[in-house]
């Protein structure tokens, strides 16, 4: 019953906060107005300004921040045991999370959809602008690498997840087209898409797993899953990005309501024992593994804080908003949803995996573990089989963390009769889909960025979109075959992690500092973000400093060694990683220097307002989708 508790107080806390707090931000902070302009009507285009109903934007939205953050970083947390991870989730989600979405998309919003890092130039100093954009560029290029090796890892894990996967993409143009062009209702084909998918994932479970017969395929399904990147970005929005969306959001939310139920199942009955599956919190590491002060609050990023929704919400989401009272059910209830993932992912990772590990048998069916001794693994031991401390803290794989997950759901999905090979393909293609919609959102903001970056430091060729795009995805899939020490390419995933989680979480500070700049110049309440701004000013950048200079794993030695001599020639990933740091570190202290620079002299300035807009020639076309 542990495991039934954590998770009805954890969603009960959510919905709870989004009808206070949530409603206290919309209604006394940011003064939300129905009636106010909105950047998809003012500068309406049908590829980027799209006005689009509610529940579809908070799909698009909700499946674009999500992504595998809340899945990877829970699953690797679990480490330093469920108790502070399920705590970082729920309190990080509610107060600083939340807000710091609702806050980026109502700032953007209100500036003709400008992104958070043109805003900041305004708002800041104008050289905060291109500080922010250089900011933004090496996460977005992070977080390209690690949601395409997600995805390339889960394709080598899961084949039978492939096949889904894939489906979707050629589904979401025909439900675009027949949306947009022939002015079609959206209900019945996105259900019917939904329908096609569930039953691809059977077909790709039991018949048509696709494994590709080359000896590193994580190499190859990166390579590809680029390519997909550049057409999703360069694409208009109601071609793919948004229909694609849609019907992964009912997909996901089918799975996630299957998990909930084999989690209620699972715990009422007692198959599920949190406390005796796994440490509350751990007494044991990995020597290596990194102190829970401060790596805690950058390994679970997205589930708590993510410094990449605010590229979401000002990037794609405030361009697609009919009305500025949306942003609170898509900003604050999409953010407390990840969080209920979140939740979702450390309880199966802790009382799914204990209540049995299965292995594949010849017969292609799977079969509960037995440890030396002849003893079934289940509980605890079931959880160190999976989380084996003697291996170190390197001795695991991005893919191993995500199978974590993957299992531990499955076992959930079984508790409602499912057959487990089937439950792992359901949660394989939800961990997937998830990624998918991340990676090419981000892959259309990297975009947006390169071209804001090419404009200001003029380099014409970039401010392309095609050129661009090209970029972004060259840089992110070269990132992404980073290999782990003494192994091929693209196995570098885990030693990205937390550059992924530090960058992300100091672009969240960064993130917080222009809402509190937005709400200073207008004489409005700035208590209640400037204690989460601190926070992810600070612990992102304690958390760099350790890793480039800690004298056992961090990333500065062996560039020392070669700058030194000692190893003249030796290629390590510390390198690249270190001067990553290095400079994320240098433009945040910048950033912060302009911003306190001003400080005292800006209370109740408003900043220099935007051009007049030209009128505007609304495309004939109707409402998207």
């Amino acid at each position: 019953m542990d495991t039934l508790l954590a998770a009805v107080l954890s969603f009960v806390g959510f919905i709870v906060a989004y009808h206070t707090y949530g409603r206290w931000l919309a209604r006394r902070i940011f003064g939300l107005d129905p009636q106010a302009p909105v950047p998809s009507q003012q500068l309406r285009d049908d590829v980027d300004y799209v006005p689009t109903r509610r529940a579809v934007v908070f799909g698009h939205h909700f499946t674009s921040i999500a992504g595998t953050g809340p899945i990877v970083g829970p699953a690797i947390a679990v480490f330093w045991g469920w108790l502070p991870a399920l705590l970082w989730v729920v309190v990080g989600s509610v107060f600083v999370g939340a807000v710091h979405d609702f806050g980026a998309l109502v700032v953007s919003l209100r500036n003709r959809g400008q992104t958070v890092g043109e805003v900041a130039g305004r708002v800041i100093a104008p050289r905060a602008r291109v500080l922010f954009l250089l900011i933004l560029f090496f996460a977005l290029t992070v977080v390209l690498a690690i949601f395409g090796l997600v995805i390339a890892s889960i394709f080598k894990l899961y084949p039978g997840s492939v096949l889904s996967v894939w489906t979707a993409m050629p589904l979401a143009v025909l439900v675009g087209y027949w949306v947009y062009r022939r002015r079609g209702g959206l209900l019945v084909p996105s259900l019917l898409a939904l329908v096609v998918l569930y039953a691809t994932i059977y077909l790709g479970v039991y018949y048509l797993p696709l494994e590709l017969p080359v000896e590193n395929p994580v190499v190859v399904w990166t390579v590809v899953l680029m390519g997909y990147c550049f057409l999703a970005s360069v694409l208009p929005v109601w071609v793919l990005l948004q229909p694609r969306d849609y019907i992964n959001s009912h997909q996901l939310l089918v799975a996630l309501a299957l998990l909930v139920l084999g989690l209620v199942v699972a715990g009422a009955t007692g198959q599920a024992r949190l406390a005796e599956s796994a440490p509350a919190v751990a007494q044991a590491v990995p020597a290596d593994a990194p102190p829970i002060w401060p790596f805690l609050f950058i390994t679970i990023a997205c589930g708590a804080v993510s410094g990449f929704h605010c590229l979401v919400s000002s990037g794609t989401t405030s361009k697609q908003l009919e009305r500025e009272t949306d942003a609170q059910a898509v900003a604050y209830g999409a953010m407390l949803l990840e969080g209920a993932l979140a939740v979702l992912v450390i309880l199966a990772c802790c009382a799914g995996v204990g209540m049995g590990k299965y292995e594949p048998t010849p017969e292609g069916d799977y079969a509960l573990a037995q440890a030396a001794d002849g003893t079934p693994l289940v509980g605890r031991a079931a959880w160190q089989a999976r989380y084996d401390i003697g291996r170190g803290w390197s001795g695991f794989n991005l893919g191993q963390k995500v199978g974590a997950f993957v299992e531990g759901g499955a076992n959930f999905l079984a508790a409602l009769g499912l057959p487990l090979q089937l439950g792992i393909g359901i949660i394989a293609v939800l961990v997937a889909c998830f990624a998918a919609t991340t990676l090419d959102t981000a892959t259309r903001l990297q975009r947006y960025v390169i071209q804001e970056l090419a404009g200001t430091l003029r380099l014409p060729l970039f401010t392309n979109k095609y050129a661009a795009t090209a970029l972004a995805v060259v840089l992110g899939g070269t990132l992404a075959m980073i290999p782990a020490p003494g192994k091929g390419l693209g196995t570098g995933g885990l030693i990205l992690w937390p550059l992924f989680g530090a960058t992300n979480q100091l672009l969240a500070g960064l993130a917080f500092m222009v809402t509190v700049f937005y709400l200073w110049r207008r004489n409005k309440p700035v208590w209640f973000a400037l204690g989460p701004m601190l926070l992810m000013l600070i612990m992102p950048a304690w958390a760099l400093l350790w890793q480039m200079f800690n004298s056992a794993t961090g990333w500065f030695w062996p560039l020392a060694a070669m700058l030194t001599g000692e190893q003249p020639w030796a290629w390590q990933q510390s390198h690249l990683l270190f001067a990553i740091g290095a400079v994320a570190l240098l433009l945040e202290a910048w950033m912060i220097y302009e911003g306190a620079r001003i400080w005292s002299r800006v209370r109740g300035v408003l900043e220099e307002p935007l051009p007049p807009l030209e009128l505007q020639t609304v495309p004939a076309g109707g409402r998207s989708c």
